[in-house]
C-alpha cells in the first residue's frame, strides 16, 4: 500500500525564464487592474452603466484573472490544473470577441468616442486588437507542446490587451493625434522585454518573439491602413447608420467638453 500512496503536493520553485513569465503576469495583472481603477477614482468612469458594458469588464478581467493563475500553476509546478484550465480559457475566448465588437460598435454609434481618437480609427483599432489577440492566442494553445513558443506567443497576446490599460495611463490627449500609437508603443515595450530577458539569459531571442512582435506590429499597420484608405469611412458610415454616430465626421478628432466619461454606453 505504501507503494501506491501519493505524496503531498510540494510547489516547485519558479526558476529561470518561468520566472520571468510570472513576473511579467504580475505585472501585466497590476497594470490593467491600476489602470481602470485609476479610471474610476479620476471620476471617469462610472457603475452606472448598461448591461453590455459590465459583461465585457467581466469578459475581459476574468481572462486577466486567467493568465495569471496559468502562469502561477506553471511556476509552482501544478502543470495538471494549467491544461484543465488551459481549454476552459479556449472557450473564454468566444464571448471576449463577442462583447469586444458589441461594446465598441455600440459607443461609435451612440458618438461615445474620447475626443483624442478619430471615430473610424476607434471604431477599428478595438477590433483588430481583439482579433490580433485571439489570434496570437489559439497559436500559443495550437504551439502548447513546443514550451517557448506556446509562453511567448502568450504573452505577446496579453500584451494587445494593455494597449486599452496604458490608454488610462497615459495623457493620450497631449499625445493627439498619436494618441492610439503611444498606446500601442507602450504596450511593445512587454514584448520587448522578453526578447531582451531571453538574449541575456540564453545569448539569443527565440523566434517566437520574434514571431508575435511581427504579428503585433502588423496589426498596427493594417488598422492604419484600413482607417486612413476610403474603406475607413465607409465602414464607419456602415456600423453607425442611423444612429447619432452617423452625424459625426469619422476621420476628425472630437472637441473636449468637461470630464470624459467611459463605460457610460
Amino acid at each position: 500500500m505504501a507503494t501506491l500512496a501519493q505524496p503531498p503536493f510540494v510547489p516547485v520553485p519558479a526558476t529561470g525564464d518561468v520566472r520571468f513569465f510570472l513576473r511579467g503576469a504580475i505585472v501585466m495583472t497590476v497594470t490593467i487592474v491600476s489602470a481602470f481603477s485609476f479610471q474610476y477614482l479620476m471620476g471617469r468612469s462610472t457603475f452606472a452603466a448598461p448591461l453590455r458594458v459590465h459583461l465585457h469588464a467581466w469578459v475581459f478581467m476574468g481572462w486577466v484573472g486567467i493568465y495569471l493563475l496559468q502562469n502561477i500553476f506553471v511556476a509552482t509546478g501544478r502543470m495538471h490544473l494549467h491544461r484543465r484550465l488551459g481549454w476552459f480559457a479556449v472557450a473564454w475566448l468566444a464571448p471576449m470577441i463577442v462583447m469586444g465588437f458589441v461594446v465598441t460598435v455600440a459607443n461609435v454609434r451612440l458618438g461615445h468616442v474620447p475626443f483624442f481618437f478619430r471615430p473610424a480609427q476607434f471604431l477599428i483599432f478595438d477590433p483588430v486588437t481583439v482579433l490580433t489577440f485571439a489570434g496570437l492566442t489559439l497559436a500559443a494553445v495550437a504551439m502548447r507542446r513546443r514550451t517557448e513558443w506556446h509562453r511567448c506567443l502568450h504573452f505577446c497576446a496579453m500584451s494587445m490587451l494593455l494597449i486599452p490599460a496604458f490608454g488610462r495611463l497615459l495623457p493620450l490627449p497631449l499625445l493627439q493625434p498619436f494618441a492610439w500609437e503611444a498606446a500601442f508603443a507602450a504596450a511593445m515595450l512587454f514584448p520587448i522585454a522578453g526578447a531582451w530577458a531571453d538574449m541575456r539569459r540564453s545569448g539569443h531571442v527565440h523566434p517566437a518573439w520574434w514571431r508575435g512582435m511581427t504579428v503585433m506590429v502588423f496589426s498596427l499597420v493594417l488598422a492604419e491602413a484600413v482607417v486612413f484608405s476610403p474603406l475607413g469611412p465607409r465602414i464607419y458610415a456602415a456600423a453607425t447608420a442611423g444612429s447619432p454616430g452617423a452625424a459625426i465626421a469619422p476621420m476628425d478628432f472630437g472637441v473636449p467638453a468637461g470630464t470624459l466619461v467611459t463605460g457610460r454606453s
